[in-house]
């Protein structure tokens, strides 16, 4: 708790018992950072092979709702551990047969779709609130480590490997996230938040008790119980009491506090596409030979440093700024840095382009830096905390279904932008220029979409976020936070009264 308040300053960090921000809450976190690892082998694919993965990806997160409503977060995340073990293995083993590696990389995508749906869902069910963003955040760490891996992974097998080599030991290494995945859940809990909507009070309060490393009648647990009752409560009375697909449908639409949650969510992981991110993250190699980077595997080398930095920069951001700063203007800030650095890139290749065996001019040097920096202002924005606020905003009963349709919608434009960023490349201006005007102006525009539309959430508990959006009333439920410390304060007067008596 200590170490914790020396970086991750807001309300409710000064309020929570100490003991919550405990490790198991985060060894959860860290035990599903696997699951957006298993991106691994990514870099250097073929747009087709690239477009498969994606593909399935977009029907895993829509198909791991009802599994994840149905029979809970944790089975749904062993079956994706599973289909992504078993994608890569497909891969590595297709010998070059496309229709076995076009499989693969299709079962891949499902495991891969379906953990992104669920993975920040699970954590921002079991997570403290003053820490939530941190917490979920590391799915987007991990996902920077395995793409930093990725590359580094591609650039050895170019220089050390032969032959089939070169492409086999990258997609054979997708299978290790996968195993970690699986096993690391094996000993997690369910998330008390599942076990609460399906009537199942007692297991929910035991879990909630365990993960807060508190006693189940504790005021903390108590009151955070009493929240999800409430938060249960006035949902059900919203639709009455409807559970089939239709009933949920319906409560999402037509409520508008519920609609506005779903439609800020689609938007967020459209923008978060549209800020060009997975151009470079695909097409790296491609972008850095353009600004005047020659040769294969100076390239990559670039490519790989670029990883490194946005592992780097996630990491700092989930450390100091997620739950600190916040969600909106982490979105405000980063949103025009990286518009600056997407225009500087396209002035400069359209001005100053690279020149076939001439050195890189100042202006290249710069724009090289730019592409870092961009990536470092991706991880300290719209990287993480698009993950972080479409997973806390919705209601318990729609939460499973909103975070699906978000990352639903992140996987169909990551196919958009992976199919249509080589063309724009080549068409789009003299040397693909106006594909960095496009990608600019987009970040730009999404500054205005969050400082109009995007409240702040930081250390407001997941239950409140209905009174945030005026679909409850929780005035006169007492805050977790409060009820700790009032508890904590009783128990001392108590204990100063007997000491006089």
């Amino acid at each position: 708790m200590g170490f914790l308040q020396t970086f991750v300053r807001n309300d409710a960090m000064k309020t929570d018992p100490p003991e919550i921000y405990n490790w198991r809450v985060f060894l959860l976190a860290c035990a599903l950072g696997d699951a957006k690892a298993v991106k691994l082998a990514d870099a250097n694919l073929s747009a087709n092979i690239v477009s498969v993965m994606q593909a399935g990806a977009f029907a895993g997160a829509l198909a791991a709702n009802p599994i994840a409503d149905k029979w809970g977060r944790k089975p749904g995340l062993l079956v994706a551990a599973v289909l992504a073990g078993i994608g890569g293995m497909m891969q590595a083993a297709s010998s070059g047969n496309l229709g076995a590696l076009y499989t693969g990389r299709l079962i891949e995508g499902l495991g891969l779709g379906a953990a992104t749906m669920l993975t920040p869902t699970y954590i921002s069910e079991n997570a403290p609130r003053a820490v939530r963003g941190m917490l979920v955040g590391l799915y987007q760490l991990f996902e920077t480590m395995g793409a930093m891996l990725a590359f580094w992974i591609n650039y050895g097998a170019l220089l050390n490997q032969s032959g089939n080599g070169q492409w086999q030991v990258p997609l054979a290494m997708q299978c290790l996230p996968a195993v970690l995945l699986f096993g690391g859940m094996l000993f997690c809990n369910e998330s008390p938040r599942w076990l609460a909507r399906t009537d199942q009070w007692e297991k929910s309060t035991e879990v909630l008790s365990h993960v807060r490393k508190l006693p189940a009648d504790h005021p903390y647990v108590q009151a955070e119980i009493v929240e999800m009752r409430r938060q249960l409560a006035e949902e059900l009375a919203s639709v009455n009491g409807g559970t089939s697909w239709w009933s949920l449908q319906k409560e999402m639409w037509t409520v508008a506090g519920n609609r506005k949650r779903a439609a800020i969510s689609i938007f967020l992981m459209i923008c978060q596409q549209m800020t060009g991110t997975n151009a470079v993250n695909y097409y790296a190699p491609t972008i850095f030979t353009d600004l005047g980077v020659t040769g294969n595997a100076n390239s990559l080398f670039a490519t790989g440093v670029y990883g490194i930095v946005k592992m780097v920069s996630c990491g700092l951001f989930l450390l100091f700024l997620a739950d600190t700063l916040g969600r909106k203007k982490s979105f405000l800030w980063t949103g025009i840095a990286m518009g600056i650095a997407m225009f500087y890139l396209g002035f400069y290749v359209r001005f100053d382009p690279p020149k076939a065996g001439a050195s890189v001019p100042p202006a290249g040097y710069v724009a090289l830096v730019m592409v870092y920096l961009f990536a470092a202002f991706f991880q300290f924005g719209w990287g993480p905390v698009c993950w972080i606020y479409v997973s806390e905003i919705p209601t318990a009963r729609l939460r499973s279904l909103n975070v699906s349709l978000a990352a639903a919608t992140q996987w169909a434009f990551n196919l958009v932008v992976a199919r249509s960023t080589p063309v724009m490349l080549e068409t789009v201006g003299s040397n693909g220029y106006g594909t960095y005007f496009i990608f600019g102006s987009f970040c730009f525009g999404m500054v205005v979409f969050a400082l109009f539309f995007v409240p702040e959430t930081k250390g407001i508990s997941l239950e409140r976020m209905d009174e945030l959006f005026g679909v409850a009333n929780f005035e006169d439920i007492e805050d977790v936070g409060t009820a700790a410390r009032r508890a904590s304060l009783d128990e001392k007067e108590a204990d100063v009264h007997v000491e006089r008596v």
